[in-house]
């Protein structure tokens, strides 16, 4: 009993220990531009191991030096209610579930019907369902920046926690600004400045409303989109969203 005891007192220690390294890292990022973040750094060492070399592309800039339009579209497209919110958008989590949970019933019927025709199914094989995640910009940079990126109920409760603490500890100017400085655009592309650099040749500041709105749209499957920069689907709700841009409420 008291060997159980020791252990669940160990796993305590633990994980006060690692809330407390959490809350030190938040804390310094009120003030101190971090210099990389979990997924970058796991990014940097798949690319390293899978293609034998460090493709790394990040230069920070400051909130105002980023375009009004890239803030805009990222908003319109990713978090339109981001400057109400506590962190999390409860009515868009649970839109979410709901697809997420049609979409695994449609896959499993796909199933059912290719199980009764063997031919059919080894023509063509079965369709992961596609699934939508409902997370804030908050959200995306606790998980981002502190985070792993294995989907589980324990990592998911771990970033609201990160989310709510975030939300209280800095900002919406400065949670807006370190997203911008740090999600992916690519393979090896983070931040707006090297993504705007990487496909228009220009700076973050001179974005246009339709040039940050297309990187707006890729934000969710950036390597996708940087493999298929004449996608229809890419330039079709990149309209859409320049057409929300003007109801974005900038923090």
């Amino acid at each position: 009993m008291k060997g159980v005891l020791r252990w669940i007192l160990l796993a305590l220690i633990a994980g006060l220990a690692l809330e407390f390294f959490f809350l030190t890292r938040i804390a310094l990022m009120a003030t101190v531009d971090p210099q990389s973040t979990t997924f970058q750094r796991s990014e940097a060492f798949r690319i390293a191991r899978d293609k034998g070399q460090l493709r790394w592309s990040e230069q920070w800039v400051p909130y105002e030096r980023i375009s009004d339009n890239l803030k805009r579209a990222v908003i319109a497209s990713e978090d339109g209610s981001f400057t109400n919110h506590d962190g999390v958008d409860w009515e868009a989590l649970e839109k979410a579930w709901q697809k997420n949970a049609k979409a695994e019933e449609q896959a499993a019927q796909r199933a059912a019907r290719a199980g009764a025709r063997p031919q059919a199914a080894a023509r063509a094989p079965a369709r992961a369902p596609r699934i939508v995640g409902g997370s804030t910009i908050t959200q995306q940079l606790a998980k981002n920046v502190l985070l792993s990126g294995e989907r589980t109920l324990l990592r998911k409760g771990q970033e609201i926690v990160l989310t709510f603490e975030l939300e209280q500890m800095l900002s919406k100017q400065r949670i807006l600004e370190i997203y911008l400085n740090s999600v992916e655009w690519g393979e090896g592309v983070f931040g707006a400045e090297a993504a705007a650099r990487h496909y228009f040749r220009k700076s973050a500041s001179q974005l246009t409303a339709y040039e940050a709105a297309r990187l707006a749209v890729m934000l969710p499957r950036p390597k996708y989109f940087e493999k298929l920069p004449n996608s229809g689907y890419l330039a079709s709700r990149a309209s859409t969203i320049a057409a929300r841009m003007r109801d974005a409420e900038l923090p």
